[in-house]
């Protein structure tokens, strides 16, 4: 069960050396890896979560049990864009509830673009995220620091790299199309995959939209051969059937601690 108590954790790191979260429930620290600069100029750093045993937090695309991480730039400068490379995540069912993320630590890299690469990035960043056991607790965790130099190579960084999903081409994606039909709120849309088994355990599949205001339910997969299908229905803020963006769709396949992800889903 969801707890709708606040909670707020400030943490300010420096670039310099690690620095860590007081400890509380179901967190032990928080660091900013500062990594380094990449060939196309931009700069590879990550958010490096350590959580106590037992204890999860979330994906983008949590479910519909979790909560999912949001991020405010605010006072940031020369910031032109950033971009997430989140690792492969795993599926967590409670009492009949569905959620996606990671469990005891997440390192999370992220790409920053400055606005002017010949400038240092001031960042400001404050995560929002879901801590969870028993119970999910919601925190907010800040991160201050300063971007400059070329930095240096760092392995925990390259290991989370690693871990992302694995492309269609690498999984060995076929035919893949999406067939949406009107219903009352909105649209249900039936993604059918041709693909190998990626992992031995279970499967599921998580459809998302470019267009965040776009509520998706809980995928209902299954697997026949070398097919698999997942139903979700996609309600928007009008709480009408709607034109789909099928370019904007990812499907994104999860056994395990693998996963592939798909970009685009288009008519049969």
């Amino acid at each position: 069960m969801k707890s709708k108590l606040p909670l707020a954790l400030f943490v300010a790191l420096c670039l310099s050396g690690p620095a860590f979260a007081q400890s509380l429930d179901g967190l032990d620290s928080a660091e900013f890896r500062s990594g380094w600069q990449t060939a196309a100029g931009s700069h590879m750093t990550a958010l490096d979560l350590h959580l106590q045993p037992g204890w999860k937090t979330y994906w983008r695309a949590p479910g519909d049990a979790g909560i999912p991480p949001q991020f405010d730039w605010t006072g940031s400068e020369n910031i032109g864009r950033v971009a997430f490379h989140w690792p492969s995540p795993q599926v967590f069912d409670l009492n009949g509830l569905r959620s996606v993320g990671y469990h005891d630590a997440l390192v999370l890299p992220v790409e920053v673009f400055a606005a002017d690469p010949s400038q240092p990035v001031k960042l400001r960043l404050t995560m929002h995220l879901g801590i969870c056991k028993e119970i999910c607790l919601p925190a907010s965790v800040r991160f201050v620091g300063e971007i400059s130099g070329s930095g240096a190579p760092d392995p925990v960084i390259r290991t989370a790299l690693a871990a992302r999903p694995l492309t269609a081409s690498e999984a060995k994606v076929g035919a893949v199309s999406c067939i949406a039909e009107p219903i009352a709120d909105g649209l249900r849309v039936k993604a059918r995959v041709t693909v190998p088994r990626i992992n031995g355990g279970d499967e599921a599949v998580v459809i998302e939209s470019a267009d965040r205001t776009i509520w998706i339910s809980e995928a209902e997969t299954n697997r026949v051969g070398g097919v698999v299908t997942a139903v979700s229905d996609l309600v928007g803020a009008s709480g009408q059937p709607f034109a789909l963006d099928r370019s904007g769709l990812t499907v994104t396949l999860i056994s395990g601690a693998a996963s592939a992800e798909i970009q685009g889903c288009p008519a049969p």
